[in-house]
């Protein structure tokens, strides 16, 4: 028996027999990026449930000498989530891990697990009169886990910042098979040194992520947007500082697009109206998130 069929067995026992996926049918979605652009091969894709079935799995590639390459929503567009070409690596799937653990709307934070859905996270701090502010284009199937290893930006960043802005703490599996337990709610903690942040961002090589716990804000009473055309880059820069003095901390987006990509837009969206009379060189789209109305944030643009 070959180290990986060996490895492959005691995954089954570990995690069950169903949730270890080595037909080439079933393991062909894991196995490729979102653009197609990257294809690997792997000796199996493995589903855990929770926390303690990843860390029964680590220790059993530690003893096996097999590499995981750990797989959230799969929505990446380089390639790292995507095991190489050999068939010696194993895919370590987030999906199963989806709970949503607590929502504090006191403290304003909500636990979830490395495989929730962005959008579903948005949703239930919607439920609560709250806003989870992470915001991007694959919102409806990256997963937080993906999201932290990434450290995600999204749309928001101007004014809420990247993924590990928007976290106060995690659990992760370290490469022994060891649970870290680091799912703190505190703001102000200066107890040691900040493990959080080497992990986020890290793409899962000093740890896989398991869970988190997540800022929330107060959710705005009016989004709403502008787009503006600009000549270069250089007066994008100047427009950005205008709209920091006259809107504050209310300017939540500030997007810079090149005419490129507004011709690209409209070669695959035809029915899409250009926004404006002419073509220009760049075009700008705000977001202004309000607190009071739609009328305000509106009086704002106009200033």
């Amino acid at each position: 028996m070959t180290s990986s069929s060996a490895f492959v067995d005691a995954c089954r026992r570990a995690i069950g027999a169903d949730h270890v996926l080595t037909d080439p049918h079933d393991t062909a979605p894991f196995l490729t990026d979102w653009r197609r652009r990257y294809q690997g091969a792997a000796c199996a894709v493995l589903r855990p449930a929770n926390t303690e079935e990843v860390a029964a799995l680590v220790k059993l590639a530690l003893a096996h000498r097999v590499a995981l390459v750990p797989q959230g929503g799969n929505t990446g567009l380089a390639g790292g989530a995507t095991p190489d070409a050999s068939g010696a690596q194993a895919v370590l799937s987030l999906a199963r891990l989806n709970r949503v653990r607590a929502l504090d709307p006191h403290n304003n934070t909500i636990t979830v697990e490395a495989g929730v859905i962005l959008a579903d996270v948005q949703a239930r701090a919607q439920e609560a009169d709250r806003l989870f502010a992470l915001s991007l284009a694959a919102e409806g199937s990256c997963t937080i886990g993906g999201n932290l290893a990434t450290n995600a930006g999204g749309t928001a960043v101007l004014r809420y910042g990247n993924a590990r802005e928007l976290c106060l703490g995690l659990e992760v599996v370290t490469p022994q098979g060891e649970i870290w337990d680091g799912l703190r709610g505190l703001r102000k903690d200066n107890t040691g040194y900040d493990l959080r942040d080497l992990f986020i961002g890290a793409e899962g090589t000093l740890g896989i992520i398991t869970a988190a716990v997540m800022k929330l804000h107060p959710r705005p009473a009016a989004k709403v947007t502008a787009l503006a055309a600009l000549e270069s880059p250089h007066a994008a820069l100047d427009f950005l500082s205008l709209a920091q003095r006259a809107a504050g901390p209310l300017l939540t987006g500030f997007e810079l697009m090149s005419d490129f990509c507004m011709k690209l837009v409209g070669k695959h969206y035809p029915q899409l109206r250009y926004p404006f009379d002419a073509a220009h060189p760049q075009t700008v789209l705000l977001e202004l998130s309000d607190n009071e109305s739609e009328a305000h944030a509106r009086a704002l643009f106009e200033r």
